[in-house]
């Protein structure tokens, strides 16, 4: 199933009346998506709702199996939480699998903030003189691009500088690519748990649409293995590619240290995520 193309099946009953303006206001939450849903109809969803977390979904993070998987987990907590999405009759756990990865860190961070509130206390270490220093972030002030009505994620083309050689001899340089999903996240777990360098070769695997002229058959066997072969040079332009402009959150931070002032860049500290004090 398509990111970009979420099969509805058949319409379920209406969802229960929403609450009150009065309890509206104090627990559930208005959110715009960087990038949106659609349905097979080709209606694109990008308003919603989502709820404080409750005490109920603390089981779906104590759940072993959710802990394993962490594509899993944040498919299971956004489903619970998040109460509508556009004209959506439904929000399931299919549904938000098959969401970008971006809309559904943009949810996450979401979350956490009507939750606990959108200060996230992070510690960044300087490169230069390995000072530790805490910074008080705000999440609710993290820039975010969207994409405008008429955009879609669509493909990603990066021509590669070094390119893949295949047993022939034929260097292949053009790349295309799609922005990763849930799914992707999903099952790629494994791999990140055992070692984070082969889930994101995993990860890109899965996201590779093209290579030149490698058949697809070739590309699909050749999988992880393709994307390690790849110089340090052409892994920095995809990831530049992948990054830069993309839509979404903007996690990366601009940081100065404070002990010997060396200016420096760190991707937001995420380790107190779901901290309370």
């Amino acid at each position: 199933m398509s990111a970009e193309s979420v099969s509805l099946g058949e319409r379920p009953a209406p969802p229960p009346a929403p609450p009150s303006p009065a309890a509206a206001g104090r627990r559930l939450y208005e959110f715009e998506l960087p990038i949106g849903v659609r349905d097979a109809d080709g209606h694109l969803h990008r308003t919603g709702t989502l709820r404080k977390m409750t005490g109920r979904d603390e089981a779906i993070l104590a759940d072993p199996q959710n802990q394993r998987n962490g594509g899993r987990l944040v498919t299971e907590l956004l489903a619970s939480c998040v109460t509508r999405l556009g004209d959506l009759p439904q929000v399931t756990a299919a549904v938000v699998a098959e969401m970008y990865s971006a809309d559904r860190n943009y949810l996450l961070l979401k979350l956490r903030a009507a939750t606990f509130g959108p200060t996230l206390e992070a510690t960044y270490k300087c490169p230069s003189c390995g000072h530790a220093q805490e910074v008080e972030e705000d999440l609710d002030e993290l820039p975010v691009r969207r994409l405008a009505e008429d955009e879609s994620a669509g493909e990603i083309r990066i021509r590669l500088e070094d390119g893949y050689v295949d047993a022939q001899g034929q260097v292949h340089d053009a790349l295309v690519m799609r922005l990763p999903t849930g799914a992707d996240e999903s099952a790629v777990a494994p791999q990140m748990r055992k070692n984070a360098s082969l889930g994101k070769n995993a990860l890109l695997a899965r996201c590779t649409k093209s290579l030149g002229d490698v058949p697809a058959h070739r590309l699909s066997a050749l999988g992880p293995k393709l994307l390690a072969d790849l110089t340090m040079t052409d892994r920095r332009l995809i990831d530049k590619a992948l990054n830069s402009a993309a839509p979404g959150v903007d996690l990366i931070r601009a940081l100065e240290c404070q002990a010997c002032g060396h200016e420096f860049k760190a991707s937001l500290d995420l380790s107190r995520f779901l901290a309370l004090d």
